[in-house]
């Protein structure tokens, strides 16, 4: 997508400075109080809901506070809502205009604009740190990731895995955890050999075995490897590696991931890691031997049946070397010294789903935490264009790489796409629709709606952004129009959607809410004039303060998945 000036940079995602601010779970922590007030000190079985209702002429906010109340009072849902109502009224006093009592005992609540100026300048005043999730224990997280084979470039599929992952961890970094990249390079196994195989044949200017690489990088790469007909096939491989991994790097570089770690499994082999695991295994009971084979008793830690370590013919298998891997980053994560502990999440290719239930018991055998490692399994990308899917292989060489796809829509775009479905569902990547720099492209839009405010904001003045700031909005004498209530409610709803994404590790969840609150800010835009506010009764500084903490929310959300936030377009 072609930007026609500068584009800001994302906000620091780990920034820790300014205050919390969550005015939904303040909220909802004043409703939680009046309920323990009814219930003389008793708790509630769990959190109470509060939510926005379908119908907004209901109210902001729903909740389910009296249901959840009733068995602890032991009293009917429709007795103990109007009393949790009171409570609640009495706590919240001008900044609440009615509760009304729904259905079988749902609470209906409607804000007054106090409510909205107060938290509006709660927002402002907590700066970068707005949108960070309630205070949990930081944990150290060892997040691997892309880890794609390096025997050719990085493919569209490869770039899910990247946005994911790195959306993942620039979220799970504001959060306040301590995060670590990692990328597991396979260069060692029958896949490498094949590579090098490939290499030697196109080098001679001969075709790739059937089981080999046929793109047309390949001979590319071949005739860039001095003597690569001659070298042997070891050699030839490890330079094919290097090679290769060198061109990950730049692929991920330019498409904004810096990954802390490149862990080589060859690396492994090397220095005996496997052996000493699977001796250690053996020690506690863990292995036996049948047939000539060595075993591992995954079954005694849930798995439907036990794994072949090293084969008869004395070849370690691929688990053997994973097994070796997870036991480094065992080792690696004992040494954290965050409070919160440490865990590690695998972000795992959609062939892998026979692999999670292995791996958690060779986790457990190897004496971890089955509730600190995480296997994430996404699923396939497919490219439409035209309305027809695009056929992609790695080995026929017809596959659709990711710097392609980056010349082709973007960064922004290809990010943008690539995250707009939870990891879990199959993702059709519409080509025609995210070349389009029109509204209908909802990267497009969010971006738009971002420099728009840029522009107002700059029209009002230099200087004016922070005497805005500086305001006392609880004062002010708007009169908040149903498109500013909107937006405010869709704005302050960013710390829980952030929190959401950051507790079932589904950064696609932003995607949907950017896009919900540009669509908000285009309504209070069409609705609601900013500069020139004081024409219609309104005020000017007030209406700025929206634009602001909106325009920063966008760009928060935007750094978050990677994207960057125009300030013109």
């Amino acid at each position: 997508m072609a930007l026609t000036a500068s584009v800001v940079c994302a906000l620091d995602v780990s920034a820790t400075s300014g205050t919390l601010c969550d005015p939904v779970g303040e909220l909802r922590d004043l409703l939680v109080d009046a309920a323990r007030a009814v219930a003389g000190g008793g708790e509630l079985p769990r959190e109470p809901t509060l939510e926005r209702p379908p119908d907004r002429e209901l109210g902001d906010f729903a909740s389910n506070a009296a249901l959840l109340l009733a068995p602890v009072v032991r009293s009917a849902p429709r007795t103990v809502a109007p009393k949790l109502a009171a409570e609640l009224a009495e706590r919240l006093g001008a900044r609440v205009e009615s509760i009304d009592v729904a259905g079988p005992g749902f609470l209906n609540l409607r804000l007054g604009d106090a409510w909205f100026k107060q938290s509006l300048g709660a927002v402002i005043a907590a700066g970068e740190s707005f949108g960070r999730p309630r205070a949990v224990l930081p944990e150290r997280v060892l997040v691997e990731f892309v880890s794609a084979n390096p025997t050719g470039p990085l493919t569209v599929a490869s770039g899910r895995h990247a946005a994911y992952g790195d959306a993942l961890c620039r979220l799970l970094q504001f959060a306040g955890h301590a995060v670590e990249r990692e990328y597991y390079v396979n260069d060692a196994g029958s896949q490498v050999e094949r590579f090098a195989r490939s290499l030697a044949a196109r080098a001679r200017g001969e075709e790739p075995p059937e089981d080999g690489y046929h793109g047309a990088y390949v001979s590319v790469l071949a005739h860039q490897i001095p003597g690569a007909a001659e070298l042997p096939l070891d050699e030839l491989a490890q330079r094919g590696v290097e090679a290769m991994l060198d061109s990950v790097r730049a692929t991920l570089d330019r498409f904004g991931v810096q990954m802390d770690r490149f862990f080589s499994e060859r690396s492994l082999h090397e220095r005996g890691a496997i052996e000493s695991v699977l001796a250690r295994l053996a020690e506690r009971g863990h292995t036996y031997e049948r047939e000539g084979a060595l075993w591992l008793r995954t079954t005694a830690f849930g798995d439907d049946k036990d794994r072949v370590l090293r084969r008869s013919s004395g070849e370690y298998t691929y688990f053997a070397a994973d097994i070796a891997y997870h036991a480094d980053k065992l080792e690696r994560l004992a040494r954290a010294e965050e409070p919160g502990g440490a865990r590690a999440i695998d972000v795992l290719g959609a062939d892998h789903h026979g692999y999670v239930a292995r791996m958690r018991a060779a986790w457990q055998a190897l004496g971890g935490d089955p509730d600190r490692l995480e296997l994430v399994i996404m699923q396939l990308v497919h490219l439409v264009e035209g309305g027809e899917r695009a056929q992609m292989s790695k080995r026929a060489g017809t596959v659709v790489t990711l710097d392609e796809l980056i010349d082709d829509i973007g960064v922004d775009a290809a990010r943008w796409f690539l995250l707009s479905r939870s990891h879990d569902t199959t993702l059709e990547l519409d080509l025609d629709l995210a070349r389009r720099e029109a509204q209908e492209n909802p990267v497009y839009y969010v971006q738009y709606a971002h420099a728009r405010i840029a522009s107002i904001l700059e029209r009002a003045g230099e200087g004016r952004e922070q005497a805005v700031r500086s305001c006392d909005l609880a004062a002010s004498r708007e009169h908040l129009a149903p498109a500013a209530r909107e937006l405010l409610l869709t704005l302050f709803a960013l710390p829980v959607e952030v929190g959401e994404a950051v507790e079932r590790r589904a950064p696609h969840r932003l995607t949907a809410y950017l896009l919900d609150l540009a669509r908000a800010f285009s309504a209070f835009y069409r609705d609601c004039r900013v500069l020139g506010a004081s024409e219609e009764g309104g005020d000017e500084d007030f209406r700025l303060a929206v634009c602001i903490a909106v325009r920063d929310a966008l760009a928060r959300g935007l750094g978050l998945l990677g994207i960057s936030a125009p300030s013109r377009m």
